[in-house]
């Protein structure tokens, strides 16, 4: 019997008794830490984590891809429906706005575009509340903001108070709704995720085809004040939606403490302090890292290139939606032709996106995807320049659906493209930190625009502007993309060069059937003595 290091004789007992302790007080510790490890793996499941095996998990739960889903999906679309196509339901309202607080054109445009880029920028501290209380509480969160800031909204004095209430709040408001609960359809269905997905889409089209026909009609009635209440009122209905989004694992509870503590010191009571406001300042950095991928800001030259190109097309995306109406009215058409421009862009993408989701998921738009969002989003930039032809009602339709048909294409697409250039697993922080770069533009774009209108008197710049805009960031991104995809062809090449057999190395005489272990040599041995790992390979 060989006795470790090197010891051996009457001390045999002895050693193997402490031996025996050893081995018991790790084999003890090492199921502690299994124990705690397997506790931490299904918590993070339990966060909205998917199982490896082919089926249909959640965590511990089975994904239902089905049943009370169904619910959840249709929760999801009116959810979507409030908050995302809300924001160009506003423009209703644009020219009352002005002459209730004598205001420009900018100073109103700021109500709208402190609300959608509010609604951006909120994503990283809206994933902080999905991981600390859950989808379905942070949504119902989202509506009480929403309802109390549009409501709150029809009791201001100034531009101020308006930018506060419609703008922050209500803003904040719907980021808080819009996110989870998109993240908790994910939850629920995972073999039918592709279609769960495009089917929620059609909220935002469903939004846009609806609101502004009932903006409109309280408008008439009740003007915007009133307008403002109630619609605050049916905003409290993502409460409703929340409700219904009910986790798939409940909460677990944790039993007493197994053993009793004395009262702690003061010394230890100031530790503690100091080591929790340590702990705050951690948690603070590692939901930053975690939520913003700075890191792939820097180093993958694919989501920068498309962080930028989308970055800049925010600043003129939206605009027209937001000037669309007052464009119209200015030019002596009646207030519902107007708001029935609005529906039509709405019909047009309910009836398109879920075709085009299908269409493009086809195996040979795989690897195509990005250049088929530049041309689209190169139609969307120059169909701008229809608004320049005349103000008729002819001229804008035509306008309307030539835009509707290449938003569809390009909100189908821009989260595909996303998910092509980035690994998965940093999908969801290199998402947020794209959201807030969104948001800078978003928000300064509208503001521009007025002063744009009020310095020339006509909205006719604003349109060709948007168009010049977008149509650039098409071109950018296009060009861009088509230079990488040229660079990895010249280095995968030069890779196949360098990777070719040296003929001055000999070939193992290996017949079928015969088993070999790698040998290391002088240069290798530390590396193979640090990982303790021998490759096995059959020939």
């Amino acid at each position: 019997m060989t006795q470790q290091n090197g010891i051996r004789g009457s001390g045999d007992d002895h050693l193997h008794s402490e031996a025996s302790k050893a081995f018991n007080l790790s084999n003890g510790v090492e199921h502690d830490e299994e124990r705690m490890a397997n506790d931490c793996e299904r918590e993070e499941r339990g966060q909205g984590g998917e199982s490896s095996s082919p089926v249909a998990v959640t965590g511990a739960v089975t994904a239902p891809d089905g049943g009370w889903g169904w619910v959840v999906l249709v929760a999801t679309i009116l959810v979507l429906a409030l908050t995302l196509g809300f924001p160009s339901c506003v423009g209703i309202f644009y020219t009352d706005l002005q002459n209730e607080f004598q205001a420009t054109n900018s100073e109103t445009s700021w109500v709208p575009s402190i609300m959608t880029s509010v609604l951006h920028a909120g994503g990283p501290f809206c994933s902080v509340l999905v991981d600390k209380f859950g989808c379905r509480a942070t949504v119902m969160l989202g509506g009480v903001l929403s309802g109390v800031g549009m409501a709150a909204s029809s009791f201001t004095r100034s531009m101020t108070e308006l930018y506060i209430t419609a703008g922050v709040v209500t803003g904040l408001g719907f980021c808080f709704s819009f996110q989870p609960a998109v993240t908790i359809l994910g939850h629920y269905f995972v073999r039918r995720r592709a279609f769960a997905n495009a089917m929620s889409s059609t909220g935002t089209a469903l939004g846009l085809c609806i609101l502004p026909f009932l903006g409109n009609y309280l408008h008439t009635q009740f003007g915007w004040r009133g307008s403002f209440l109630i619609l605050g009122a049916i905003l409290l209905n993502c409460c409703v939606c929340g409700a219904v989004m009910r986790p798939l694992e409940p909460n677990r509870h944790r039993g007493p403490p197994l053993m009793d503590h004395k009262p702690p010191s003061d010394q230890e009571d100031e530790r503690k302090q100091k080591g929790r406001l340590r702990t705050m300042w951690s948690y603070v950095a590692a939901s930053m890292s975690k939520h913003m991928a700075f890191d792939q800001l820097c180093n993958n030259r694919r989501y920068c290139v498309y962080a930028i190109g989308i970055t800049f097309m925010m600043l003129g995306f939206v605009v027209p939606l937001i000037y669309l109406v007052p464009y119209a009215t200015g030019n002596n058409m009646e207030p519902s032709q107007a708001a029935l421009l609005l529906s039509i862009l709405g019909i047009v993408n309910i009836v398109v996106r879920p075709p085009f989701g299908i269409i493009f998921n086809m195996p040979w738009f795989k690897g195509r995807h990005i250049y088929v969002f530049a041309s689209a989003l190169l139609v969307n930039g120059l169909s701008n320049s229809i608004c320049c032809l005349g103000a008729d009602f002819p001229v804008l339709v035509m306008y309307v659906v030539t835009y509707g048909l290449s938003m569809s294409v390009v909100g189908s697409l821009m989260f595909t493209v996303l998910m092509d250039i980035l690994e998965m697993s940093r999908f969801p922080s290199a998402l947020g930190l794209l959201a807030v770069m969104e948001s800078v533009t978003l928000l300064i774009g509208p503001p521009l625009a007025g002063v744009l209108v009020d310095k020339t008197r006509t909205y006719s710049y604003v349109f060709i502007t948007c168009s010049a805009i977008v149509a650039s960031s098409a071109v950018y991104l296009m060009l861009a993309f088509c230079w990488l995809d040229k660079m990895e062809m010249k280095a995968s090449k030069q890779g196949q060069l360098s990777s070719q057999p040296d003929p001055m190395r000999p070939t193992p005489d290996a017949s079928p059937g015969c088993r070999y272990r790698s040998v290391p040599t002088e240069g290798d041995k530390d590396k193979t003595a640090s990982n303790g790992t021998e490759y096995h390979t059959s020939i």
